[in-house]
């Protein structure tokens, strides 16, 4: 039952064209069947609603009897079922035959809103430009998570560090904005190669705090393996062991769990504290 604004969807197409389609734009799922009176009745005011929001909320129908292991899977007991997918998962759905009123209810609440409209702008755009629009969806949205790393990616490029981990730290449960803070506080030890040279002096002298400085100089300019093994040396000294496994934790969160140094290092690491 395709029309020219929603088109069906099979078992075999579920996962590309609603569960990944949905990490772009919101896609709306029709479970309904050809014998299904609501489901006639529902079906024009969702193509009314489909086109509405063309571009911005993809809709696409079901047919439940020609679905049997999709439907049991999304536990669908009754039809009309309507089920919003962002992001791979449902964040809203319906059942039954529903007033237009409600459905554009339904739809509103899952389209983009004004601050994600500007940060899909500013994606296109280059830093200068994007910025301002960045700026202004956070004046909508303080914790826009898109539009938060965005701007904390542009600020911390430029050298802004302090302005960009202020911005990250709103979003404490965002495994992308925790890694770009870590990416920000190394970049904080950045060094040239004089400066990295200087501190390998004081290393060798028995100055204990410069390994630590020298480790995150390190891995500021991407020496990780190096950077992790004068951390772990300050890891064994209790003047400087805190210090040096926060460093070692924000290495380890800009490398990302499977890294091959990551593997390596935090059992190490574990054996030096416990």
């Amino acid at each position: 039952m395709t029309t020219a604004v929603i088109r069906d969807v099979t078992e075999a197409t579920f996962a590309t064209d609603v569960i990944e389609a949905s990490r772009t734009r919101p896609v709306v799922v029709d479970f309904w069947a050809a014998w299904c009176g609501p489901c006639r009745q529902l079906s024009p005011m969702l193509e009314r609603a489909a086109v509405q929001w063309a571009g911005e909320v993809d809709v696409v129908k079901v047919d439940v009897d020609q679905a049997p292991r999709l439907s049991q899977q999304l536990q669908i007991r009754g039809i009309p079922a309507v089920k919003a997918f962002s992001g791979g998962r449902i964040v809203a759905e319906f059942v039954g035959l529903q007033p237009q009123a409600q459905i554009d209810r339904f739809f509103e609440a899952i389209a983009p809103s004004e601050a994600d409209r500007m940060a899909a702008r500013a994606h296109a755009l280059g830093p200068e430009d994007a910025e301002p629009l960045l700026r202004q969806a956070l004046a909508l949205d303080a914790d826009h998570p898109a539009a938060v790393k965005a701007l904390a990616q542009i600020l911390g490029d430029r050298g802004d560090r302090e302005e960009a981990a202020t911005l990250l730290e709103r979003l404490p449960g965002d495994p992308d904005a925790v890694r770009m803070l870590s990416e920000v506080h190394l970049a904080a030890g950045a060094l040239d190669a004089s400066g990295v040279g200087d501190l390998r002096i004081r290393v060798k002298s028995g100055d204990d705090p410069a390994r630590v400085e020298l480790g995150r100089a390190l891995a500021a300019r991407g020496d990780f393996h190096e950077a992790l093994e004068e951390l772990l040396a300050a890891a064994r000294d209790p003047s400087t062991r805190e210090d040096a496994r926060v460093a070692m934790l924000e290495v380890f969160r800009v490398l990302g769990d499977d890294h091959e140094l990551v593997r390596q290092f935090r059992p190490r690491l574990a054996a030096v504290l416990f």
